[in-house]
Protein backbone atom coordinates (compact mmCIF):
# COMPACT_ATOMS: atom_id res chain seq x y z
CA UNK A 1 0.00 0.00 0.00
CA UNK A 2 1.12 3.70 -0.48
CA UNK A 3 -0.56 6.82 0.00
CA UNK A 4 -0.89 8.62 -3.25
CA UNK A 5 -1.68 12.30 -2.71
CA UNK A 6 -4.99 14.47 -0.10
CA UNK A 7 -7.84 15.76 -2.69
CA UNK A 8 -9.80 18.18 -1.87
CA UNK A 9 -13.34 19.14 -3.54
CA UNK A 10 -13.85 22.59 -4.89
CA UNK A 11 -17.03 24.24 -5.73
CA UNK A 12 -15.09 26.38 -8.97
CA UNK A 13 -11.82 24.62 -10.11
CA UNK A 14 -10.62 27.24 -12.15
CA UNK A 15 -11.14 30.07 -8.95
CA UNK A 16 -9.07 27.54 -6.93
CA UNK A 17 -5.73 26.99 -9.19
CA UNK A 18 -5.46 30.76 -9.15
CA UNK A 19 -5.42 30.77 -5.84
CA UNK A 20 -3.15 27.82 -4.95
CA UNK A 21 -1.08 29.30 -7.75
CA UNK A 22 -0.96 32.97 -6.27
CA UNK A 23 -0.93 32.55 -2.93
CA UNK A 24 0.99 29.45 -2.22
CA UNK A 25 2.82 29.17 -5.43
CA UNK A 26 1.99 25.55 -6.56
CA UNK A 27 1.54 24.93 -10.12
CA UNK A 28 -0.94 22.61 -12.27
CA UNK A 29 1.00 19.25 -13.05
CA UNK A 30 -2.10 17.35 -14.67
CA UNK A 31 -4.95 19.55 -15.27
CA UNK A 32 -7.99 16.74 -16.66
CA UNK A 33 -10.59 19.47 -16.42
CA UNK A 34 -12.47 18.01 -13.04
CA UNK A 35 -9.32 16.63 -11.38
CA UNK A 36 -6.26 18.58 -11.60
CA UNK A 37 -2.76 17.89 -9.49
CA UNK A 38 -0.62 20.75 -8.42
CA UNK A 39 2.77 20.25 -7.29
CA UNK A 40 3.12 19.04 -3.61
CA UNK A 41 0.31 16.13 -4.55
CA UNK A 42 -2.50 18.14 -3.94
CA UNK A 43 -5.62 16.91 -6.13
CA UNK A 44 -8.49 19.09 -6.43
CA UNK A 45 -11.75 17.71 -7.67
CA UNK A 46 -14.94 19.32 -8.15
CA UNK A 47 -17.81 19.51 -6.60
CA UNK A 48 -20.07 18.02 -9.70
CA UNK A 49 -17.50 15.00 -10.31
CA UNK A 50 -16.82 14.46 -6.54
CA UNK A 51 -20.55 13.45 -5.73
CA UNK A 52 -21.09 11.24 -8.86
CA UNK A 53 -18.03 8.88 -7.18
CA UNK A 54 -19.24 8.95 -3.90
CA UNK A 55 -23.41 8.51 -5.04
CA UNK A 56 -24.24 11.43 -2.80
CA UNK A 57 -26.29 14.77 -3.78
CA UNK A 58 -24.37 18.34 -4.00
CA UNK A 59 -26.23 19.13 -0.85
CA UNK A 60 -24.44 16.46 1.11
CA UNK A 61 -21.17 17.99 0.19
CA UNK A 62 -20.26 20.63 3.01
CA UNK A 63 -17.32 23.18 2.87
CA UNK A 64 -16.03 25.04 6.11
CA UNK A 65 -16.31 22.24 8.63
CA UNK A 66 -12.53 23.34 10.32
CA UNK A 67 -11.85 20.04 10.78
CA UNK A 68 -8.86 19.24 8.96
CA UNK A 69 -6.20 21.53 6.85
CA UNK A 70 -3.50 21.57 4.64
CA UNK A 71 -0.04 22.63 6.06
CA UNK A 72 2.84 24.09 4.31
CA UNK A 73 6.22 25.68 5.54
CA UNK A 74 7.82 27.99 4.28
CA UNK A 75 11.48 29.27 4.59
CA UNK A 76 11.14 32.40 4.09
CA UNK A 77 8.20 32.64 6.84
CA UNK A 78 8.30 36.97 7.25
CA UNK A 79 8.34 38.05 3.30
CA UNK A 80 5.37 35.30 2.90
CA UNK A 81 3.61 37.16 5.66
CA UNK A 82 4.14 40.22 3.74
CA UNK A 83 3.08 39.14 0.44
CA UNK A 84 -0.42 37.20 1.84
CA UNK A 85 -1.00 40.58 3.43
CA UNK A 86 -1.31 42.07 0.44
CA UNK A 87 -3.67 39.51 -1.38
CA UNK A 88 -7.09 40.98 -1.43
CA UNK A 89 -10.04 38.90 0.26
CA UNK A 90 -7.87 36.32 2.32
CA UNK A 91 -9.95 35.47 5.04
CA UNK A 92 -8.04 34.02 7.63
CA UNK A 93 -8.30 31.67 10.33
CA UNK A 94 -6.41 33.60 13.00
CA UNK A 95 -3.57 36.04 12.21
CA UNK A 96 0.33 35.05 13.08
CA UNK A 97 0.45 33.08 16.48
CA UNK A 98 3.65 31.35 18.07
CA UNK A 99 3.43 27.97 19.04
CA UNK A 100 4.35 26.74 22.42
CA UNK A 101 7.64 25.33 20.69
CA UNK A 102 8.02 28.29 18.95
CA UNK A 103 7.45 27.81 15.91
CA UNK A 104 5.27 31.21 13.78
CA UNK A 105 2.33 30.00 12.16
CA UNK A 106 -0.71 31.60 10.20
CA UNK A 107 -4.04 29.71 9.00
CA UNK A 108 -6.21 31.15 6.65
CA UNK A 109 -9.56 29.39 4.32
CA UNK A 110 -9.40 28.93 0.41
CA UNK A 111 -12.09 29.78 -1.70
CA UNK A 112 -14.13 26.61 -0.28
CA UNK A 113 -13.05 27.34 3.57
CA UNK A 114 -10.59 24.35 3.46
CA UNK A 115 -8.00 25.45 5.88
CA UNK A 116 -4.15 26.19 4.83
CA UNK A 117 -1.88 26.68 8.08
CA UNK A 118 1.64 28.02 6.61
CA UNK A 119 4.14 27.58 9.34
CA UNK A 120 7.92 28.68 9.67
CA UNK A 121 10.27 26.05 8.33
CA UNK A 122 11.24 24.51 11.87
CA UNK A 123 14.89 24.15 11.03
CA UNK A 124 14.37 27.79 10.35
CA UNK A 125 13.17 27.83 14.16
CA UNK A 126 15.93 25.76 15.48
CA UNK A 127 18.12 28.68 13.71
CA UNK A 128 16.64 32.20 15.24
CA UNK A 129 16.90 30.47 18.95
CA UNK A 130 20.40 29.35 17.93
CA UNK A 131 21.47 33.05 16.19
CA UNK A 132 19.79 34.29 19.83
CA UNK A 133 22.55 32.93 21.32
CA UNK A 134 20.71 29.54 22.50
CA UNK A 135 22.57 26.62 23.15
CA UNK A 136 21.54 23.52 21.75
CA UNK A 137 20.87 22.08 25.01
CA UNK A 138 18.21 24.67 25.53
CA UNK A 139 16.56 25.09 22.29
CA UNK A 140 15.89 21.55 22.60
CA UNK A 141 14.46 22.56 26.41
CA UNK A 142 12.61 25.28 24.57
CA UNK A 143 11.27 23.44 22.01
CA UNK A 144 10.58 20.40 23.97
CA UNK A 145 12.24 18.05 21.50
CA UNK A 146 15.67 15.78 21.79
CA UNK A 147 18.67 17.65 21.55
CA UNK A 148 19.73 15.06 18.59
CA UNK A 149 17.03 16.31 17.04
CA UNK A 150 18.17 19.96 16.79
CA UNK A 151 21.42 19.05 15.70
CA UNK A 152 20.12 17.46 12.97
CA UNK A 153 18.28 20.83 11.86
CA UNK A 154 21.16 22.59 12.04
Amino acid sequence: MKFANPLIVVSDIEKSKLFYSTVLGLDVILDFGANVTLTGGIALQTKESWCSFIHKPKNEVFFGANNSELYFEEDDFDNFILKLNQIPGICYVHPIIEHSWGQRVVRFYDPDKHIIEVGENINKVVRRFINKGMSAENVAIRMDVPVDYIKSCL
